[in-house]
């Protein structure tokens, strides 16, 4: 039977869902809950018709500091949805209640083709050594709004560097593991962009007996995402960018290379939701433990 879908919030993501979402075979239809209108889709902000319309499956796509309030309206009025809260969580570590529906967090590099080889590639075992960089240029990141007025430059919304690209904390820790012990931490605003949320973050620590290093930049005209993963026997470079995979050993370079098309990262993601097929999506807890993660890493030492 075909699902009909509810997006909480009409901003970049939720425009981005909206738009895929009804070239899904399991998708019948697409209702907007937000004040802001479309000329595409249905919108309201009224509860009671989004109570008439029932859906089946509800996205949050709201601000991350609106969140938890999507959510409280979700748990009040609905039983028995499929949720998908876009990334992250929250924009701290906030008590609520998940009883009446299920939930799962937009982590969708998780379905990225790089990330998906290096999960069934890797042996944690064999690794002693983790580099991740994240380095972007937040003006470039939305056409419809000024980034300094968009929700990345405010702290208090939900921006900086940590929240907002922490889709790398998630599938570093997704790959192997939780993080056991920080060693040490850089995080600051430290460029020119008319931000009041941190722009850069360096993190050094372990994970077992894996040395890691995370690297993630608003303010770099040369965008990368990358991870450098040294073993015993190889070095392993994924680039989420090019989407291609370098493994060289000795002195062999071996290059795979995958299709290059990031919109089906949330179609795979959908579908996997849609399926009841879960082993790759990100769950409540983990996404709870980003978040907490994130706001020990916001403390002063």
């Amino acid at each position: 039977m075909k699902k009909k879908v509810l997006i909480f919030g009409f901003g970049s993501i939720g425009i981005k869902h909206a738009n895929l979402l009804p070239k899904l075979k399991k998708i019948s239809n697409v209702l907007i809950f937000s004040s802001r209108r479309s000329s595409k889709f249905k919108s309201t902000s009224n509860i009671k018709e989004i109570l008439q319309y029932n859906p089946d499956y509800i996205l949050v796509c709201s601000e991350t500091y609106l969140h938890h309030r999507s959510i409280k309206i979700i748990e009040k009025n609905f039983k028995n949805k499929i949720v998908l809260v876009e990334k992250p969580l929250f924009h701290k570590p906030i008590k609520l209640s998940f009883k009446n529906n299920k939930y799962y967090v937009g982590y969708n590099l998780r379905f990225h083709p790089v990330i998906k080889f290096l999960k069934k590639k890797i042996k944690k075992n064999d690794i002693f050594s983790v580099s991740i960089f994240c380095n972007s240029f937040l003006p470039r990141w939305r056409k419809n709004i000024d980034y300094y007025n968009s929700y990345s430059s405010s702290k208090k919304k939900g921006g900086g560097v940590l929240l907002d690209l922490s889709h790398e904390i998630d599938y570093l820790q997704w790959l192997l593991g939780r993080v056991d012990k920080i060693e040490y931490k850089k995080i600051k605003k430290i460029s020119n962009l008319k931000i009041k949320s941190e722009d850069t973050a360096q993190v050094i620590g372990k994970i077992k007996n894996i040395n890691f290093y995370l690297n993630l930049t608003y303010f770099s005209r040369f965008e990368e995402r990358r991870i450098i993963i040294d073993s015993k026997k190889e070095t392993i470079i994924g680039d989420l960018i090019n989407c291609n995979i370098k493994i060289v050993n000795n002195n062999n370079l071996k290059i795979i290379k995958f299709k290059n098309n990031m919109s089906q990262t949330y179609v795979d993601q959908h579908m996997a939701i849609l399926n009841n097929r879960s082993e790759n999506l990100c769950n409540i807890e983990d996404a709870k433990h980003t978040v907490s993660f994130i706001e020990k890493l916001k403390k002063k030492i």
